[in-house]
């Protein structure tokens, strides 16, 4: 006899992946904790073509087990998240998703038209879904695409309990990632700018419209993570202590205590030999794209080569982004970091 839907609902290793607003369904794939563990992201890239689950809304709500305790990891890119996010693979414990599509789609939706009361019921009933444990007493950790971001407000809204860390990457190492990673780098950052501006977030930076199409890829790459900043800071005002910011340089180089400040935040026991564990074990020594071992250093050394080689580009483009940044009242070091 094939499982029923409760059975399957009540075990999260069907993921629920993505939502279908014309057929008002949820597609969900099965994804055991080895394979989240195996690869970057939970998008069809790395889960393959199987075929999924699809369920009604409303059959797979009537019949979803209660939600565990969730929180966030949300980012402006390019500021290992994806890393963060696999750190939380902890049985027992704590279980990290790493940008669900779902939410994707839902952003999605909202671009094509979808309504305001439509979206937020489908965002409250996918939460729910996401925070299925895969054993008793975890807690979900997310870490959404930051294209999800402008939907911060409506998740910890709907989720009163949920804490988030706000993580960033400082501004001359976030463009240097970028310009070093070339067209595709340069195509990304003006995709999300084009996101960035159905979604409002650029308009207080000062930039007439009719500049947008003079800026330089890096201009525009600096743009969006000052949108994202402003967006942060914002965020820090308005839920206070329910919050957490922390730039990526400080969580590779003081790994531990990041992995014992957000255990805390995010009400987790998790003692010091199994912290210690964590970041001697492959989590904090391998690309977490890639999955290829990192020698002592290199993390350090590549972000310096990307700077040596894109110095000049770099250098005026953040000097540009400063004034950008004095005239908005936008702060490059965050309120409410993670560590002192």
């Amino acid at each position: 006899m094939s499982p029923s839907i409760r059975d399957r609902l009540s075990d999260a290793q069907w993921l629920a992946h993505r939502y279908d607003p014309g057929h008002d369904a949820f597609h969900f794939r099965q994804v055991p904790r080895p394979r989240h563990a195996a690869i970057p992201f939970l998008t069809d890239e790395y889960l393959g073509e199987d075929a999924p689950l699809v369920l009604r809304r409303a059959d797979a709500i009537g019949q979803a087990p209660p939600a565990a305790p969730i929180h966030f990891v949300f980012h402006s890119a390019y500021c290992c998240s994806t890393l963060l996010a696999a750190a939380f693979d902890i049985p027992g414990v704590a279980m990290g998703l790493k940008e669900p599509v779902l939410l994707n789609d839902l952003v999605g939706w909202r671009h094509r038209g979808g309504g305001g009361a439509q979206v937020a019921r489908v965002l409250d009933e996918s939460l729910r879904l996401l925070a299925r444990p895969f054993t008793a007493g975890e807690a979900t950790i997310v870490k959404p695409s930051n294209i999800v971001n402008p939907l911060i407000p409506a998740i910890m809204a709907m989720r009163p309990e949920a804490r988030a860390l706000l993580l960033h990457a400082p501004l001359d190492a976030y463009l240097a990632s970028i310009a070093r990673k070339g067209m595709w780098g340069r195509l990304w950052v003006r995709d999300l700018f084009g996101k960035l501006l159905r979604e409002g977030m650029l308009a207080s930076l000062g930039i007439a419209p009719d500049d947008y199409l003079g800026l330089t890829d890096i201009q525009v790459a600096a743009a969006g993570w000052l949108a994202q900043q402003q967006q942060f800071q914002l965020v820090t005002e308005r839920l206070g202590p329910r919050v957490a910011t922390l730039d990526s340089e400080m969580l590779v180089n003081r790994p531990a205590e990041t992995m014992a400040a957000l255990a805390a935040l995010f009400g987790l026991r998790l003692d010091d030999d199994t912290i210690a564990a964590i970041v001697a074990g492959p989590v904090f020594t391998r690309d977490a794209k890639n999955g290829q071992a990192f020698a002592p250093g290199q993390r350090a050394a590549e972000a310096r080569s990307g700077l040596e080689i894109h110095s000049e580009e770099v250098a005026k483009v953040a000097q540009w982004a400063s004034v950008i940044a004095d005239n908005a009242g936008i702060a490059f070091s965050l309120p409410r970091p993670l560590l002192d």
